[in-house]
């Protein structure tokens, strides 16, 4: 067969392996399907953040008005906005940002799991955290520039005064709108 190809002046190369076109095409089509998986995998975690924020702000919600029922108030700030972070741009009363709730209402108030802060310009520069406001008489609670993506006004928690970068929970609509 060797002589066959000499003789007709075929080319004894080895036609073992692949040309390079060949590899570059498919280390391209890897390449691409990867970008393709992380972004998949980057939205999983954004929804799964959200997600756990949403239940967040309604479990203490919930520990709040166990509270209320209980004390006739909420906790109070003294009107001041606590935050669940140290260095955040408000009081952090060292963390417990919902004074004498935990452990008799919720085992543990929330914390920021860290992660993205919103895109939102107010948030340059600062932290995503739990915050929380009352009077005694009323409260807002917020997730601080912690949602990531898009969110409407139809949203169950909704910001009216911070709607780019906060959800939040509040003892009335009202409240929601003024604080």
């Amino acid at each position: 067969m060797l002589e066959l190809k000499k003789r007709i002046g075929v080319s004894c190369k080895s036609d073992k392996g692949f040309t390079l076109i060949e590899l570059l095409v498919v280390m391209s089509i890897i390449a691409i399907m990867s970008t393709i998986v992380l972004a998949s995998v980057s939205m999983a975690r954004q929804k799964a953040r959200n997600a756990q924020q949403k239940t967040d702000l309604k479990s203490v919600a919930l520990a709040l008005q166990s509270y209320y029922i209980d004390n006739s108030s909420y906790p109070s700030t003294g009107g001041a906005w606590y935050s669940s972070e140290a260095g955040d741009a408000v009081s952090n009363n060292e963390g417990v940002y919902i004074p004498n709730l935990a452990p008799s209402y919720i085992p543990a108030l929330p914390r920021s799991r860290g992660g993205p802060v919103s895109a939102a310009p107010a948030c340059s520069g600062a932290k995503n955290a739990y915050r929380y406001r009352s009077d005694g008489t009323n409260y807002k609670l917020m997730i601080y520039c912690g949602p990531e993506g898009t969110w409407t006004s139809s949203d169950e928690y909704y910001d009216p005064v911070y709607s780019s970068y906060a959800w939040s929970v509040c003892s009335r609509s009202s409240v929601c709108a003024s604080w």
